[in-house]
């Protein structure tokens, strides 16, 4: 696997924070001393009366980065999304919790298709100078955007989630707005740039009839003065200062976190998108952005960029700042705001290694299951080298642990050595560590976008035929583990908030005495499987069905609650002839995701 970085773009921080903060006379306290009522009472607001769009002259458009939030006053607005199986569509309902008691209103049937928020929340309309309609679109709404407080009576600290996710396979998620808190509308990646002359417009914003009915928002629409200019990306004298961000140079991970690639179109594990790219650095022209923001799967603090072919979701909220506001403005994660850009640090493994004896108590354990493959594709044949001429079959894996303990392997090496003997720990209900037992070794891989530690037999995958006989087993053996997907949060002790969920902190040093590994509940580790070795031989297998298996705990090291979900396959059907293949992928039930 490789890393790369990859950076997000949006609004500046200081209309991020500093604007939001001139609304919180919006969600004061309830007046005459009258008890808030338990239900949230939501209202759609704007940061600031207007902005300013950029439109570059090679590659016109503007993402309709309009500055507008979503506030939940009285209450928090809560949402709990899932499906019973990828036979089952995703429901949803909203959680509500008053007196002790936790009532569950089920959103409208087909009002929430997938888990990447609300689709058609918003409604824009533009019109130009003249008052001409130039712009009527739908956006779709992430509650998990990025955040921050406008009432100083709000927790210091949001509880939810802070990415919606888009792994095709996942299976559960919690949507949230804090009380006293403002999520950002501002649909990242998804959001379509649009076409618009340089010039002056007016923005209409509002929340669409469906959702104002059910959540009981009132029909009061944003209106932002909107200047779009247009700038070039080679800047130049006279440029105006751009926003900046770094290109994806390979695979990539969470806010700026990657998930695990093998190399090509993403080529690597990414470090914090947005940590000294979101600037403009002062001298340089202007930079065109390669996308409004960073993809991520929505995994933690920071976002998991790039799992191979499939896009995954946007950051908390686009954020960027601008050179004037970069020392008056606060950047990063942190008491009060949200905005994805934090690395979630690393665990610590223990002091020393375990001693006295090895023993596996009868506490809670993880749960590791693998979700079906997907992200499948033929890779292109390489042109050179001992691979030249050989077809490739690729895919994205992914094993995640449903808890309800969390998956915690130690790593310490003797002197001189160059594997680290491994270690899975086990506790009680308060945390403390009870047991502990022998679970392979970790071994360091020194190749350029790893560099870092590998934890042995976590995983398998394997190409079965269709009478379900092994046809070919992916070279990949060993992992760096880290919570690089959001799978399913509504699970028992699901952590919201995961460490170890950046592979630039999770998986130590070449000089590492120790590492800690950690898979938390709720959470899945995807690695991308397009090098070759890792990614199948298919170059003489003959055409038909076969079966991807992705194989969690292939020797039963790891100890679990259950041994018999750690398997799942993904049909597929291959084509073409040698040098030419193609691969056909049937939907998996109701979930049509190559």
């Amino acid at each position: 696997m490789t890393r790369s970085h990859q950076a997000r773009l949006g609004r500046s921080v200081i209309a991020g924070a500093a604007a939001i903060a001139v609304t919180a006379g919006i969600i004061a306290a309830a007046p005459d001393g009258k008890a808030a009522p338990a239900t949230p009472q939501l209202s759609l607001i704007a940061a600031s009366t207007s902005v300013t769009l950029d439109s570059y002259k090679e590659e016109p458009g503007v993402y309709l980065d309009l500055g507008t939030y979503l506030t939940a006053a009285n209450a928090p607005l809560e949402l709990k999304v899932t499906r019973k199986s990828y036979k089952d569509p995703v429901v949803a309902a909203q959680i509500v919790r008053e007196g002790g008691k936790t009532v569950s209103k089920p959103l409208p049937k087909g009002m929430v298709k997938d888990f990447a928020g609300l689709p058609g929340f918003l409604q824009i309309t533009m019109t130009n100078a003249a008052g001409k309609t130039v712009l009527n679109k739908a956006e779709d709404f992430c509650p998990n955007n990025a955040s921050g407080r406008v009432s100083p009576e709000a927790p210091a600290t949001s509880r939810y989630p802070e990415s919606c996710p888009t792994n095709p396979f996942t299976l559960g998620s919690v949507w949230g707005v804090e009380k006293g808190w403002a999520a950002n509308t501002y649909a990242g990646i998804y959001s379509k740039p649009v076409v618009l002359p340089a010039g002056k417009y007016t923005a209409k914003v509002t929340v669409a009839k469906r959702y104002r009915d059910f959540f009981g928002i009132a029909d009061k629409p944003q209106t932002v003065k909107v200047t779009v200019r247009e700038v070039s990306s080679e800047g130049g004298a006279g440029a105006p200062d751009a926003r900046r961000q770094s290109h994806a140079a390979g695979h990539a991970a969470p806010t700026g976190q990657a998930g695990h690639a093998g190399h090509g179109a993403t080529a690597g594990h990414g470090a914090a998108a947005g940590h000294g790219a979101a600037a403009g650095h002062a001298g340089h022209g202007a930079v065109a952005p390669a996308a409004p923001a960073a993809p991520t799967s929505g995994a933690g603090p920071s976002y998991n960029v790039g799992h191979g072919p499939l896009i995954p979701a946007p950051p908390a909220v686009p954020w960027a700042v601008k050179k004037q506001g970069l020392k008056a403005a606060r950047m990063g994660d942190g008491g009060g705001q949200t905005d994805g850009s934090r690395k979630a640090p690393a665990l610590k493994p223990a002091a020393k290694r375990p001693t006295g004896k090895a023993t596996v108590p009868d506490v809670p354990k993880p749960d590791l299951r693998s979700l079906p493959a997907y992200g499948i594709n033929i890779s292109e044949p390489a042109k050179e080298g001992p691979d030249k001429g050989k077809d490739f079959l690729a895919f994205s894996a992914n094993v995640w642990n449903a808890g309800p303990a969390q998956l915690v392997v130690d790593g310490f090496r003797s002197p001189g050595k160059e594997l680290m003997d491994a270690y899975q720990y086990f506790y009680d209900a308060n945390g403390k560590q009870v047991g502990y037992t022998p679970t392979g070794t970790m071994e360091w891989d020194p190749r350029p976008g790893h560099e870092h530690w590998h934890f042995t037999d976590f995983a398998s995958y394997r190409l079965l035929k269709a009478d379900q006989k092994e046809a070919v087993r992916s070279g990949k053996e060993a992992f760096c583990l880290a919570n690089t997907d959001a799978v399913d949060y509504t699970v028992k002790n699901a952590n919201w908030h995961p460490y170890n969920t950046d592979l630039s902190t999770a998986c130590g040093q070449q000089n590492s005495i120790s590492v800690r590994e950690v898979l938390d509940v709720g959470s899945g580790d995807t690695y991308t499987q397009d090098l070759p070795g890792q990614s199948f031989d298919i170059t003489t297998l003959p055409n038909g069905t076969y079966y991807i298996q992705v194989l969690a705990n292939p020797e039963k090291r790891l100890k679990e609650t259950n041994l018999n979900n750690n398997s799942a396959l993904r049909k597929i059907v291959l084509g073409g002839k040698k040098g030419a293949r193609t691969v056909t992928v049937p939907a998996h039930d109701l979930v049509n995701a190559n």
